[in-house]
């Protein structure tokens, strides 16, 4: 799990080539420009998807992780808390191949507060919980980066 704030990103480069591609593309775009929904950068290797929600307490989120899969959490609008456990303290409850989603429970060891400007990567090994809200409901504009790694 990498979090950090966005002008310091570009330290990252050579973690894999997937997210090399990831980086260049958010430091020299930004969020900007990007439509509701998945968009294209490099394939199966790196796209973004771009949505809202409003978060909620904790108790009503939800742990997911990826087998193939980073995701790089980038806030447009809002703030949210993201919660992070390593996986192998988690006890996985449903996983779908198709859509390297693993749904899994267990208890959140870290509260990352995120608002536009933090940049937080959790890998495979980062089982990681969103849209839990910073004392209220919150609306969120939101871009995950699916790097592939």
């Amino acid at each position: 799990m990498i979090y950090t704030d966005m002008e310091h990103l570009g330290r990252y480069r050579g973690i894999t080539p997937a997210l090399d591609t990831a980086i260049a593309y958010l430091l020299e775009h930004g969020l900007e420009g990007l439509t509701s929904g998945r968009n294209e950068v490099d394939g199966e290797n790196v796209n973004i998807n771009r949505f809202a929600y409003t978060t909620m307490p904790e108790a009503e989120t939800a742990f997911e992780a990826h087998r193939l899969y980073a995701d790089i959490h980038l806030l447009a609008e809002g703030e949210e808390y993201i919660g992070i456990t390593p996986m192998e303290r988690m006890t996985i409850t449903g996983e779908d191949p198709a859509t390297d989603g693993i749904d899994c429970t267990g208890e959140t060891e870290a509260l990352f507060p995120m608002e536009p400007g933090k940049v937080l990567i959790a890998f495979p090994e980062d089982a990681h919980r969103v849209k839990i809200n910073r004392g209220g409901p919150c609306h969120v504009e939101k871009a995950v980066v699916k790097v592939r790694v």
